[in-house]
């Protein structure tokens, strides 16, 4: 705490005042940093792109239902299909433009390798988009 004055009298009282040139030194310093680093922030190239008028060609991909249960049944869009087959099957669809999308619905009790082996299959065959179908209202 700051007292205030050098005079020999008993009459010392504490300074009321803030001293404010700490405050204006930090200030100071902050309004040089932003005025170095502000240009530095819109650094951008401009450039003239071409004008044209056209509705963007939006399709959807399609998606794919694969469904496991808990016995290790696979299905492909609701129907029963073997490992072979389900194989055949993605390596089909990885050539369509645009891609499917792979949404897998599993049983809440299938074991872990069986997912894991049919994403296997899908990035084998080189399919992109895979999902996971879960229950939204939590069950518990």
């Amino acid at each position: 705490m700051a007292f205030g004055g050098f005079d020999s009298g008993g009459d010392q009282k504490p300074m009321a005042e803030i001293n404010m040139v700490p405050l204006i030194d930090v200030m100071l310093v902050l309004l040089v940093i932003f005025i170095i680093t502000a240009p530095l922030l819109t650094h951008s190239v401009k450039i003239d792109l071409p004008k044209a008028s056209s509705n963007p060609n939006i399709t959807k991909p399609e998606h794919v239902q694969i469904g496991i249960r808990q016995d290790g049944r696979l299905f492909w869009n609701g129907e029963q299909a073997e490992k072979a087959d389900l194989q055949k099957r993605m390596s089909q669809a990885a050539t369509l433009d645009p891609q499917p999308e792979i949404h897998i619905r599993a049983d809440r009790l299938v074991h872990y390798e069986n997912v894991a082996q049919v994403m296997s299959m899908a990035g084998k065959a080189g399919l992109k988009r895979i999902g996971f179908v879960t229950d939204p209202s939590g069950g518990d």
